[in-house]
């Protein structure tokens, strides 16, 4: 089985790549997803206790919390401490289920990919990319967002041209949903023609 990782900066479109992935047939492990879920559940306890100020009727308020973490390097390091253990259980648990089933390639959509070293735990990298400017309209397009928030996000960041230059394969969102498409049609092609 071949294990592909996607990656991203913030605003490139990887989250409609993963989408793209999973309608062509491939399982997609989704990290952000995962990640909302450990919030409400497992987590939760856990977050309370670290991030009172973040709970909103026995629940974390997502937005709040982005707000304490977002320039503050310990806060950011005590959420990850909290958090990436069981990303990265609910990842193995999730590739290891795919071998069972005899998947011939899955991916991992995991915004921090080459950030967290999780790329030593995959067998191709793939990154989205676009332009920055149409990268700064999605992002500032979103709900809550403002300049100061994105550039803090950028910052956590590894830099787009640094992500092309690790990956193997790189998708480019500028050009539309179609050609997209069609890149990662080209994707699933050629790992497909790698013998495992």
């Amino acid at each position: 089985m071949i294990v592909l990782g996607l990656t991203g900066s913030i605003g490139m479109g990887k989250s409609t790549t993963a989408k793209l992935f999973n309608e062509l047939g491939i399982a997609v492990f989704d990290a952000d997803r995962r990640v909302h879920e450990l919030y409400r559940y497992e987590a939760l306890e856990s977050l309370k206790k670290r991030f009172p100020q973040a709970e909103v009727g026995h629940q974390i308020d997502r937005k709040l919390l982005g707000k304490l973490v977002v320039g503050d390097q310990k806060a950011m390091a005590d959420l990850e401490q909290i958090v990436h253990p069981y990303i990265e259980a609910a990842r193995c648990e999730f590739v290891t289920a795919q071998r069972n089933h005899r998947s011939r390639i899955v991916v991992l959509d995991i915004p921090l990919l080459l950030e967290t070293r999780a790329w030593r735990e995959v067998d191709a990298i793939a990154v989205v990319s676009a332009p920055h400017w149409l990268q700064r309209n999605r992002v500032l397009a979103r709900p809550g967002m403002d300049d100061e928030k994105f550039t803090g996000l950028l910052k956590r960041q590894m830099p787009d041209a640094e992500k092309r230059y690790r990956a193997h394969f790189t998708v480019q969102s500028g050009f539309g949903f179609v050609s997209a498409k069609r890149q990662v049609q080209s994707i699933i092609r050629a790992l497909s023609q790698i013998e495992r």
